[in-house]
């Protein structure tokens, strides 16, 4: 089985959506996916909890592809209230929800080994040649940051896709050192930089487990749709998700994923149809 971490609000259900049918159209092996979330409309109105009709969903969408297939909904609201509420990094350059994987070793149910995944993130290939990776002797393995590598450190890496031991992060107390600095320094790149510099060992993997430029290279496996700085015409920044369909083909000129996009919307509107 392989166990996935994803974290984010209601508004992450076209994401999540996407990324299990990639993922699931391309591997055979059972998954299991631990979905935290929270409530923080103190902080903005629109930062509501996953809703149990959208996990619903996604686990019926998952368990007709393999009846062993799991989504489970893990609400931290208060864990994270206790741990992050207020503090310096709550506005960071993303949402607060980017924060929530630094809690995961605070959750026992979580087991020792947990693929984390951003949810701008689609599955090119059998995501068990990323799983099977061995990180026994490390905290996790991660690919390289494609700007930050060059900007800030040779081994500057992008917290897009963390393959994690669980038991190495819990016996070097990676996320508790990460948390601490989370709540007392302000960091460019917040939970990422904390991360990296609360990190014991790490393992750097090859670009196909996290690729953040050429979605369709060949023996890419997992695509990142995050961010891209353009210099052309003008220096700029493009930033198209997986789920807005016309731009990726037009501005990205990804079509890898058309089967699994046109099922999303045939899906998404059924959804939407249901909740009406």
């Amino acid at each position: 089985m392989v166990n996935l971490l994803l974290c984010g609000n209601e508004k992450v259900f076209d994401g999540a959506l996407t990324q299990l049918l990639s993922m699931t159209n391309r591997t055979k092996e059972s998954i299991h996916v631990f979905l935290m979330t929270m409530n923080l409309q103190r902080v903005n109105e629109s930062f509501t909890s996953i809703t149990e009709e959208q996990v619903d969903f996604l686990n019926r969408v998952v368990q007709e592809k393999n009846p062993a297939n799991l989504v489970e909904k893990i609400d931290v609201t208060d864990v994270y209230e206790r741990e992050f509420g207020g503090c310096v990094n709550e506005t960071a350059y993303c949402t607060p929800y980017t924060l929530l994987r630094l809690l995961a070793d605070l959750y026992p149910q979580l087991p020792d080994k947990l693929l984390y995944l951003d949810i701008d993130i689609m599955i090119a290939g059998d995501i068990r040649k990323l799983w099977d990776i061995d990180v026994t002797e490390y905290e996790y393995a991660a690919v390289k940051e494609k700007y930050g590598c060059w900007l800030i450190r040779p081994d500057y890496f992008n917290a897009g896709m963390l393959l994690l031991n669980m038991a190495k992060i819990r016996e070097t107390g990676l996320l508790a050192k990460a948390r601490e600095l989370i709540r007392r320094k302000k960091l460019l790149f917040a939970d990422q930089s904390a991360i990296f510099k609360s990190t014991t060992k790490k393992k750097l993997i090859s670009r196909i487990y996290n690729e953040q430029s050429k979605f369709n290279r060949k023996g890419t496996v997992v695509c990142h749709f995050c961010k891209r700085l353009m210099f052309l015409p003008y220096p700029h920044t493009e930033n198209y998700k997986q789920w807005n369909v016309e731009e990726i083909h037009r501005y990205l000129h990804c079509f890898t994923f058309d089967s699994d996009l046109e099922e999303y919307l045939r899906l998404k509107a059924e959804f939407q149809n249901k909740e009406k």
